[in-house]
């Protein structure tokens, strides 16, 4: 190899990764060996990991880093690069000789492909095996770094044995080897690094590399235009690249066998290529190293939302389904704790996935809808999919197939992973009525033990609630309209009482009836300092999950700042048939509440803002309703409050969804010049402001309170005969 070509041609390389926008991602750094020769086994997707993978791995191991390369490569300006970059065809006579030279010696490490190939389908597993397809041939994985390894190792102590004993045969295999010196030979060895690369996501599409083809060729087609549309869009639009490093086997150990023992000591010379004893032995110690790293390199997949999504779609058992069905289904894959199956996990599912069931506000499921549509793995049919069963099934052509259906190329690279594939087949054809029910019990529960614990941490307050009924969280089931439910969100320093005259009235009425709790609420004004808007929403979603799985249509709605919630999620989520809000304040300026100077009061409030911890900092407080809300109000939670408002208004005219608003002329707390400002921004097709004449804030308890009630009743009686 030319070193200065290798370092002069791997500045344009470091420069060409530059431009790139793929997301590199390193992990398990430290299971690459600090000394001695290293052979990296990696899959192989694309051809630019040839390229790129040995500058990778030169910047961690500061050697030079050399590969095998398919000799279809080595033609006209392809091939001057790859040899400059340390590239070695696979038909060069030499290659093993050369291979075996460079890892005694520590010369360089070296990159091998074990799958032979770009495995574009990925299909790599049959019937529980490792099994390769492409052309009508099925075959295993190679075995030469296997055998690699183990010739390295075979040589290093042959020549570590014979030095003592034999000289001359010491010098001969030296001269063969070119190596001027033992030293750095015999104390050596020889480790084998599995590596995985996962791409995410796996796209095909016009890119920068298609777009300067298609300026220097006339006519794009077939094998290349595949490739520069698939692998560009790796490269040039953002997708994240996982690099992960598996656990080195160390390969000298492999040869404590009495019989390649024997032809290590051996007092017989023999040639490289000679034919020896110990060669049956040997070949297969190498086919158990390499299912040993093969594995390796599959268990490390990073595994990624459509990895979920394509291996459940591919085994539910119906052909037609409601989409929601398959975001359900994944959520309860993702909710589980996938780290147990022994499996690695994209950045993006290490978050909470309520997303998914929500609003899908990081379009995880939107975008591989959209992939499947576009490849005709489902067909829209009014408000369902139809799955194509065939396209799971089906042969492709092996160098269309990451244009033509990338779907089962996704769900493919995944079926290594047995605890991952049992467990999205056992979602995947879980009864839907069964599932939702589950999904409902789960949230329920999650709300109620979270509120019990949160109350029992909170005794000893002297400010905390008495009555824990005060804050549980409730659920009210229905009776004959069992397909229209509603949530319940009570307003700030309150807690779900406040909200439950309301429920009852609503479930008088046949609907399904959930009062949410916000976290903070219905213990202590301790515990609400501590929280923020962001745990409210994240509560009033898992609310929505828990009702959304119990009814088809759900109407969201609050009171004053549990009114704003409401809207923050209908301007979010699209599926809720629709929602209203009783007394909700625009800002917190609105709020006039008691206080004789309120201009003085506010520019005390901004002050205390403005330090950097308010959790101490408490007003007391003379509620309308003293059994259910605080006395006490922290500054913190209204900073909370002010911030939420701050990111709410923006969202308001994004509300597509029938709208109400309620509130009373004569409101002592939220002034209702703040409702109709929120009236006026909303620009739903259908909305509608109702106002009332209560000389008080919270109109939805004591007198005349039902006729609220009746008014909520009327709008989802409402939209029910909409639907």
């Amino acid at each position: 190899m030319n070193r200065f070509a290798y370092g002069t041609t791997g500045l344009a390389i470091k420069t060409l990764s530059m431009l790139l926008k793929a997301r590199v991602r390193l992990h398990d750094e430290k299971n690459i060996p600090e000394q001695g020769s290293i052979i990296f086994v990696i899959n192989h997707f694309t051809r630019v990991e040839t390229l790129l993978l040995p500058y990778h791995l030169h910047q961690l191991t500061r050697t030079p880093v050399w590969s095998l390369g398919d000799y279809s490569l080595f033609k006209g300006a392809m091939g001057n690069i790859l040899d400059k970059v340390g590239v070695v065809s696979t038909r060069d006579p030499d290659r093993d000789l050369m291979i075996v030279k460079s890892l005694l010696t520590g010369e360089a490490a070296w990159i091998i492909f074990p799958e032979g190939l770009m495995v574009k389908n990925k299909k790599i597993v049959e019937k529980g095996r490792l099994m390769l397809s492409y052309a009508g041939v099925k075959r295993p994985p190679h075995t030469g770094a296997a055998t690699i390894g183990l010739r390295t190792e075979f040589y290093r102590k042959r020549l570590t044995a014979v030095a003592k004993t034999m000289p001359q045969e010491a010098e001969r295999l030296m001269k063969g080897f070119g190596i001027e010196s033992l030293d750095s030979v015999i104390t050596g060895n020889t480790a084998i690094v599995p590596v995985n690369i996962t791409y995410y996501p796996i796209r095909g599409k016009e890119n920068l590399l298609t777009d300067i083809a298609a300026l220097l060729m006339e006519d794009l087609k077939g094998r290349a235009l595949e490739e520069m549309l698939v692998e560009g869009t790796l490269l040039f639009t953002g997708a994240d690249v996982d690099i992960r490093f598996g656990p080195p086997i160390h390969v000298r150990k492999h040869l404590k066998k009495a019989s390649i023992e024997q032809d290590i000591h051996s007092s017989r010379a023999f040639g490289f290529d000679d034919p020896i004893p110990s060669k049956r032995t040997l070949r297969k110690v190498t086919v158990e190293i390499m299912e040993q790293y093969m594995r390796e390199i599959y268990r490390m997949t990073t595994v990624n939302h459509d990895h979920l999504f394509a291996s459940v779609l591919k085994f539910m058992p119906k052909w037609s389904f409601d989409p929601y069905d398959l975001r359900r289904r994944v959520y309860m894959v993702a909710a589980q704790e996938l780290e147990d199956l022994d499996i690695f996990l994209h950045n993006s599912l290490r978050d909470d996935q309520l997303h998914l069931l929500t609003d899908d506000r990081f379009r995880k499921f939107s975008e591989f809808i959209e992939l499947a549509l576009e490849k005709k793995i489902v067909i829209p049919q009014k408000n369902r999919l139809i799955k194509d069963r065939t396209r799971f099934t089906s042969p492709l052509d092996l160098h269309q197939v990451r244009i033509d259906n990338p779907i089962s190329v996704i769900a493919n690279e995944i079926e290594p992973l047995p605890g991952l594939q049992r467990l999205t087949k056992k979602m995947a054809r879980t009864p839907t009525f069964w599932m939702r029910r589950k999904l409902a019990n789960h949230f329920f529960r999650k709300a109620v033990a979270q509120f019990e614990a949160d109350f029992r941490k909170s005794r000893g307050d002297s400010a905390s609630q008495d009555d824990p009924d005060t804050g549980r969280p409730f659920l009210i089931p229905g009776s004959r309209f069992k397909k229209t439910g509603v949530l319940l969100i009570h307003g700030y320093m309150a807690a779900p009482l406040e909200v439950a005259s309301l429920a009852i009235h609503l479930s008088r009425k046949g609907l399904t009836v959930y009062g949410a709790r916000l976290p903070g609420h219905g213990t202590s004004p301790k515990d609400l300092a501590t929280r923020s808007y962001e745990d409210w929403i994240r509560a009033v979603e898992e609310g929505y999950a828990a009702i959304q799985n119990l009814c088809d249509r759900v109407i969201i709605g609050g009171f004053s700042t549990g009114g704003m919630i409401s809207l923050n999620l209908a301007s979010r989520i699209h599926d809720i048939a629709g929602v209203f809000a009783i007394s909700p304040p625009l800002r917190l300026q609105d709020i006039s509440d008691r206080y004789s100077q309120p201009s003085e009061f506010w520019g005390w409030i901004k002050e205390i803002f403005q330090k950097e911890n308010t959790k101490e900092e408490f007003l007391d407080h003379a509620p309308e309703n003293p059994e259910i809300s605080y006395s006490r109000n922290p500054v913190s939670g209204m900073r909370a409050v002010e911030d939420f408002m701050e990111d709410l208004e923006p969202r308001l005219e994004k509300i597509r969804v029938p709208v109400m608003i309620i509130h009373s002329r004569n409101d002592t707390i939220a002034n209702p010049k703040g409702s109709k400002k929120i009236f006026e921004r909303i620009r739903a097709p259908e909305k509608r402001l109702v106002l009332f004449d209560f000389n008080r804030h919270c109109i939805i308890l004591g007198d005349g309170s039902e006729r609220v009630h009746r008014t909520v009743a009327g709008f989802i009686e409402e939209l029910k005969g909409e639907m």
